[in-house]
């Protein structure tokens, strides 16, 4: 048996299971993104956020 007919056999088929692997790829991805996004903010405005600075200002 091929690759798709294993994965139409098992996700596709269903409306039940094709949204659930809808809604679980959605939210590995949205999460996935946001860490890299927030990752590469930081490393763009290294030395200019509040973590980075904190010390200066703190008592």
């Amino acid at each position: 048996m091929s690759l798709w007919s294993s994965i139409n056999r098992l996700v596709f088929k269903r409306t039940s299971t094709f949204a659930l692997a809808v809604a679980s790829g959605t939210f590995f991805f949205e999460r996935t993104f946001d860490v890299i996004s927030q990752s590469i903010f930081e490393n763009i405005n290294r030395g200019k956020l509040w973590k980075d600075i904190k010390h200066k200002y703190e008592e």
